[in-house]
């Protein structure tokens, strides 16, 4: 099959498949008038990257699956150099939970300090004698004095 051809089976452009090829994780085969030539194999190595690269993988990481597929194994994540990219993913993965956890955390606390002064201020604003309630919005300050 051609390029465009593949690029349709694989949900992806033709200009994404000629870049694959200029980094060597797509094979380049060309025919006798220049063409490229792809087959079944081709189309199943382009999704396996673009599933990968759904995944958050980059590019550089979907190589070893690349090349397990390349070697004969029916799936790309069957070889050991596959395996420890995901080890490596999932790892970059618990951190980056761990850190979003902490923020979620920090930022919870922040709100639930921010609603007891809210309730706190609207507390004195309604007692007897209390202050007026706070004004939220910022307004523009006119002092009086032209510029120019």
């Amino acid at each position: 099959m051609r390029i465009g051809e593949l690029a349709e089976r694989a949900g992806t452009t033709t200009r994404t498949l000629r870049y694959y090829e200029s980094i060597g994780l797509l094979p380049a085969r060309r025919t006798g008038n220049g063409y490229r030539a792809y087959g079944e194999d081709d189309v199943r190595l382009v999704r396996q990257i673009r599933t990968l690269q759904d995944f958050g993988f980059g590019l550089e990481e979907t190589r070893p699956f690349v090349e397990c597929l390349r070697s004969g194994h029916p799936a790309g994540d069957s070889c050991p150099a596959s395996l420890e990219v995901y080890r490596r993913k999932l790892a970059e993965l618990d951190d980056c939970i761990a850190r979003l956890s902490d923020v979620r955390r920090q930022v919870g606390a922040q709100l639930a300090q921010a609603e007891r002064a809210r309730s706190a201020l609207e507390a004195a604003a309604t007692a007897p004698g209390g202050a007026p309630e706070p004004r939220c919005e910022l307004t523009p300050h006119d002092t009086g004095r032209q510029r120019g």
